[in-house]
């Protein structure tokens, strides 16, 4: 009984029962187990990783396609909008002109309308002027018997006119 005194034996002892006490509670298997799972869990996780960077790399070509559709579809609507302007500038151009060469026959027209105007008042200044003339030298040549004498003329000339 002396190899109860030695501590190397207790030592002996106490390993072999843990060990029993740790297969008898199956132990490793639950430690298997839980790593089992731990790596299950963990291949579980690795896959929805890889599924998650496969649909984030779909979506960022996704992005990159609609973004270079969309600088595309940039690209039309400027040059669009440069042609529009052109033509709305060419257009502009033509209204211009043709307003320009409208006002221009107007003003033409009133120039004339004008001239015929001024020509028909000097006519008339004309006219009067001669009127007033003829009848000062009428007044002054013509006595009052001469006057007599012409009326009667020109009456008996009437007559003779009218038969």
């Amino acid at each position: 009984m002396e190899f109860l005194y030695e501590p190397a034996n207790w030592v002996a002892i106490a390993t072999v029962l843990f060990a029993g006490l740790v297969i008898y509670l199956k132990v490793p298997g639950m430690v298997n187990a839980a790593l089992d799972k731990r790596a299950s869990d963990i291949s579980t996780e690795l896959d929805a990783a890889r599924r998650l960077r496969d649909e984030a790399q779909s979506l960022l070509a996704g992005y990159q396609r609609r973004t270079a559709n969309a600088e595309k579809e940039v690209a039309q609507i400027i040059e669009q909008a440069r042609l529009d302007a052109a033509q709305a500038s060419r257009e502009m151009q033509a209204s211009l002109a043709a307003q320009s060469e409208r006002r221009g026959k107007m003003v033409e027209e009133k120039i004339a309308q004008a001239e015929a105007l001024a020509v028909q008042e000097v006519r008339t200044a004309a006219v009067d002027a001669a009127i007033s003339a003829a009848r000062t030298l009428i007044a002054a040549r013509l006595g009052p018997e001469k006057a007599r004498d012409l009326v009667n003329q020109s009456v008996s000339d009437l007559r003779g006119k009218l038969h």
